[in-house]
């Protein structure tokens, strides 16, 4: 009996240490952050930034945006103009894209009961050691004031 115990104990604490590390090998993330928005209405003008300080390594990386958005937001997408300034040698970037979240149905395409976490890629991109990346983010939509969107982010991983 003592050794069946034992044996399904160290069955459950294999399983979750398994568990633990399949959930902790995450991207190796770079910049990661997130500005909050006045929940009431984020303004068309209203840029926020980003500061990626000096990249320790050269290669391809990946880059997205997360939106954070309550019941509030009135539409089922948002048009997010999104530029970089590479320094040094000042290389610019600018991507516009559309983030949907809702189906064709209507339906949110994130779980959430009052808030939805959404997540959108970009284009990959290749610094190079010690570039420095200035990012700016602004919505494009028609509608001067967006109520419902809480929290914009920008990740760069590998």
């Amino acid at each position: 009996m003592i050794r069946q115990y034992i044996y399904t104990l160290f069955i459950i604490v294999a399983a979750s240490a398994g568990a633990a590390a399949v959930v902790s090998c995450d991207n190796k993330t770079v910049f990661h952050s997130y500005h909050h928005t006045i929940i009431t209405g984020w303004e068309k003008n209203d840029t926020l930034s980003y500061s990626i300080p000096p990249l320790k390594e050269p290669g391809r990386y990946r880059e997205s945006v997360g939106l954070r958005i309550n019941s509030a937001y009135p539409f089922t997408s948002i048009t997010l103009v999104i530029k970089q300034d590479i320094f040094p040698g000042k290389r610019s970037k600018t991507d516009t894209i559309k983030c949907q979240f809702s189906d064709e149905r209507g339906y949110r395409t994130s779980n959430g009961v009052s808030c939805y976490q959404y997540d959108f890629p970009l284009k990959d991109i290749d610094l190079r050691r010690g570039d420095s990346i200035q990012i700016s983010i602004q919505h494009a939509m028609k509608r001067e004031m967006l109520p419902g969107i809480s929290d914009v982010g920008f990740k760069l991983f590998e």
